[in-house]
C-alpha cells in the first residue's frame, strides 16, 4: 500500500522550536533549513520556511525560533497557540536541562492550553559525556508516561549532521498523521473510534456482503485510497503476511475484518501511521476520526424556530431494515448488545449519554421495540439534525443525505390552516414540584408507578409512539422542565418556538399547586402572546385518587374558562388511569389553533388592536372618497371649460 501525498486541506505546517537557552534551539533550525552548522547564530531567528519538497508529502513548514527570557513570556505564548506542533529542546551535555522538562516547560505548555503535538529533542548529541551513557528510553519513558502529549522523543547533533531532517519530518508527521487518534502506545492497541471508522470503511468495500474483502473487492480499495493497483503477488503477500501472525485474518472468501484491522494495526506499529490516515481521509474522516462537515447537508435543514425537522418515509424505512438486520431472534427486542452493534460503525453509540438515555421505552426483556427504536432516532432528528444525519450516514443510510430529512411547515403557518402536518410533536411539561410531572412522563414510558418521591434537578426528554384512531401513529416527545428552570427557559425570546403542546400538570389535592401552576400558565401564556409564539396549552389534575382540595372544580373551571382553554384532565398514575391524556396531547398540537389560552393583557392588546384597524378603515374609506370627490370636480371643470 502506497505512501499519502499531502493531505486535504493542509496548506502548510507550523512549527514552534521552545526550550531553555543554550540548548541549541537555533543552531537546529538553521543546520535543518541549510544543512550546514552555522559558525555564528543570532540570538533569534526570524520564521525559516523549509520548501514543499523538502519531505514526502509535500506540505511547506514554517520554523518559528523562540526566546527563554522572561521579559518575552508574552510572544512565547502567542507563538505557541498559534502552533501546529511545538518541538521542545534539551541539551544532552546539560542533565538541569532534560530536568527541566517536567518541572517547568511541559506543565508550562499545559497552563497555556497548548493541544498539539510535542516533539521533545535532545541536542548537542556530540557533547555528552560517553560515562553518562542512557538509553534515551529510560530517560524518557517516566515523562512520556506523565505527558501524554508527547508524540515522540529522538536525539540529534547539528554540529555532526545527526538525525536533524528527521526532527522536522517527525514533528510534521505528528500534524498530518498523528498517532495519538489512531492507536493507544500503552496497550499498543487500535483506539476503539479507529477500530469503528475502519470497521464501516471494511463493510463498504466488503460489497457482496460476505464477511471478507475478495482479491478484486482488496485491489478495489487499493485503487481508491492510493490510486495504484496491487498486483496478484501482491495480495497474495499481504494475505500471507496476515495469515501468518493471525490464522483468523484470512478465510477461503477473503481478507477477514479481524485481518484488515490487524494490517492497519501493523502498520502503525511500523511507523506507516501514513497508510492508514489516507484511507480514512479518503472515505471522508478528519483527524477526530468523524465524518468532516463538508459531507453533512448542514443546508438541507435550516429552518425557522417555529420549524422543526423529522425523518423522511426513505429514512424511516431504512431504520427499519436495520432494526431487522440487528434484532437477529425476531422478537421486537433490540437488546442493548444489540444497539450498541448498531452503532459499532459510529464513533460512539449517541443513545449512551443525555438526553437521549433512557428517553424510550423498554422492553420487558430491557431493549428497545420497533417503536422505541425509531422513536430515540426521531428524538435525535429533532434536537440535532446534524448528528441524526451523520448516525445514519455512519450506520450505512444508501441514498443522498438530503433525502433523509424534512423541514415541517411553520407553526405559525399551521394555526392559520388550522392543522398540523407533523408526525413528531414536542410538548413542554410545566408544574410545580410534586405535581406528578415525572409519574406522568414515566407513565408514557411504560414504567410501573413509584409512591417514592425524588424532585427533578435537569430537563429531560421522554418519546414515544402514540397510536390514535384508525392505526395512524404519531410520535411525541415530552419534555420536562423543572419549575426553577422556566424562568431561566422564557428569558429566550424563540423558547416556545419549538413546542407544539404545553402541559401544565398539578396536584389535585393540593391548592398552592394549582395556585402555582396557574401562575405558569400565565407566564407561558403571556410570554407566548408578546413573542408571537402562542402555543395550545392543556391543564393535568394530577392525582386523581386523592381527595380534591375545596373549590377545586370551581376553580379550574372558572380559570379555564376565562383563557378560553378545556377544562382540567383529571389522571391518577398511580392507579394507571390517565384519561386518553396521550391522545389528547397529540389532537391539541394537531389543531394548534385552538387551546390557545388568553391573558388579560392579551385580550385588551387584541380589543386595541381591532379599534387602530377600524380607525385606519374609516380613514382608508375617508381617503378615497376625497379622492374620487376630487376626481369628480376635475372632470365637471374640465367639462365645463370645454364648453366655454
Amino acid at each position: 500500500m502506497a505512501k499519502s501525498t499531502n493531505p486535504e486541506g493542509k496548506t502548510g505546517v507550523r512549527i514552534v522550536v521552545v526550550g531553555d537557552r543554550g540548548t541549541g534551539k537555533s543552531s537546529l533550525i538553521v543546520t535543518a533549513a541549510a544543512e550546514t552548522f552555522p559558525t555564528n547564530v543570532p540570538r533569534l531567528l526570524p520564521p525559516t520556511r523549509l520548501p514543499e519538497d523538502f519531505y514526502p508529502d509535500r506540505v511547506p513548514i514554517t520554523i518559528i525560533d523562540t526566546s527563554s527570557n522572561p521579559e518575552d513570556r508574552g510572544k512565547l505564548a502567542e507563538e505557541l497557540k498559534r502552533a501546529d506542533a511545538v518541538v521542545l529542546t534539551y541539551a544532552c551535555d546539560q542533565p538541569e536541562t532534560l530536568n527541566r522538562l517536567s518541572t517547568f516547560w511541559l506543565p508550562e505548555l499545559r497552563q497555556l492550553e497548548v493541544k498539539v503535538p510535542v516533539i521533545v529533542v535532545g541536542c548537542k548529541l556530540d557533547l555528552r559525556d560517553d560515562q553518562q551513557q542512557v538509553s534515551l528510553e529510560q530517560v524518557m519513558s517516566p515523562i512520556m508516561q506523565q505527558f501524554r502529549e508527547i508524540e515522540t522523543c529522538i536525539e540529534c547533533s547539528a554540529y555532526k549532521h545527526i538525525q536533524i531532517p528527521e526532527v522536522f519530518y517527525y514533528a510534521q508527521k505528528a500534524v498530518l498523521h498523528p498517532t495519538g487518534p489512531l492507536f493507544d502506545q500503552e496497550t499498543q492497541t487500535l483506539k476503539p473510534r479507529c477500530v469503528r471508522a475502519l470497521k464501516r470503511i471494511f463493510i463498504l468495500c466488503d460489497h457482496d456482503r460476505d464477511g471478507a474483502l475478495s482479491d478484486a473487492e482488496l485491489n478495489n480499495f487499493q485503487v481508491k485510497c492510493f490510486n495504484a493497483p496491487l498486483q496478484p503477488s501482491e495480495i497474495v503477500g499481504v494475505k500471507r503476511v496476515v495469515q501468518d501472525k493471525l490464522i483468523e485474518g484470512v478465510n477461503e472468501r477473503g481478507l477477514t475484518l479481524t485481518g484488515f484491522l490487524f494490517l492497519h494495526a501493523l502498520f502503525i506499529e511500523k511507523g506507516r501511521l501514513e497508510t492508514t490516515w489516507t484511507v480514512l481521509r479518503k472515505f471522508g474522516y478528519n483527524n477526530d476520526i468523524k465524518l468532516s462537515d463538508d459531507l453533512i447537508p448542514y443546508s438541507s435543514f435550516k429552518c425557522a424556530p417555529d420549524q422543526s425537522v423529522e425523518l423522511t418515509n426513505e429514512a424511516i424505512e431504512f431504520l427499519k431494515g436495520v432494526y431487522e438486520l440487528f434484532d437477529s431472534d425476531l422478537d421486537n427486542n433490540l437488546r442493548p448488545i444489540e444497539v450498541e452493534d448498531v452503532f459499532s460503525t459510529a464513533p460512539e453509540n449517541p443513545w449512551n449519554d443525555a438526553p437521549y438515555k433512557d428517553a424510550a421505552e423498554k422492553t420487558a426483556l430491557g431493549g428497545l421495540s420497533l417503536d422505541a427504536f425509531l422513536s430515540e432516532w426521531a428524538l435525535m432528528t429533532l434536537l440535532d439534525p446534524a448528528r441524526s444525519l451523520e448516525n445514519l450516514i455512519y450506520i450505512g443510510y444508501p441514498g443522498d443525505p438530503s433525502s433523509a430529512i424534512r423541514v415541517t411547515r411553520r407553526r405559525r403557518l399551521d394555526r392559520k390552516k388550522q392543522q398540523s402536518e407533523r408526525n413528531v410533536f414536542q410538548g413542554f411539561v410545566f408544574g410545580p414540584a410534586n405535581a406528578g410531572k415525572s409519574a406522568l412522563i414515566n407513565s408514557f414510558l411504560g414504567r410501573p408507578y413509584s409512591d417514592s418521591y425524588s424532585p427533578t434537578a435537569d430537563e429531560q426528554y421522554a418519546v414515544n409512539v402514540v397510536e390514535l384512531p384508525g392505526g395512524i401513529k404519531k410520535t411525541v416527545v415530552l419534555r420536562e422542565i423543572p419549575e426553577d428552570g422556566v424562568v431561566k427557559l422564557l428569558s429566550s425570546k424563540e423558547s416556545l418556538a419549538a413546542c407544539d403542546i404545553a402541559v401544565f400538570v398539578y396536584d389535585s389535592s393540593d391548592e398552592s399547586s394549582w395556585k402555582r401552576t396557574t401562575e405558569l400558565l400565565m407566564d407561558v401564556a403571556g410570554h407566548g402572546e408578546d413573542t408571537g409564539y402562542e402555543v395550545p396549552c392543556l391543564i393535568v389534575a394530577a392525582k386523581d385518587d386523592l381527595d380534591s382540595f375545596p373549590m377545586a372544580i370551581q376553580n379550574s373551571t372558572r380559570v379555564s374558562q376565562d383563557i378560553g382553554i378545556e377544562a382540567p384532565i383529571p389522571i391518577s398514575s398511580k392507579l394507571s388511569d390517565f384519561n386518553n391524556i396521550f391522545r389528547r396531547i397529540v389532537t391539541a398540537a394537531e389543531h394548534p389553533h385552538l387551546s390557545i389560552p388568553e391573558t388579560e393583557a392579551g385580550r385588551s392588546r387584541k380589543q386595541y388592536q381591532r379599534l387602530i384597524n377600524r380607525s385606519l378603515m374609516f380613514v382608508s374609506v375617508g381617503a378615497a372618497v376625497a379622492i374620487v370627490g376630487f376626481a369628480a370636480y376635475r372632470v365637471y371643470a374640465a367639462r365645463k371649460n370645454a364648453s366655454s
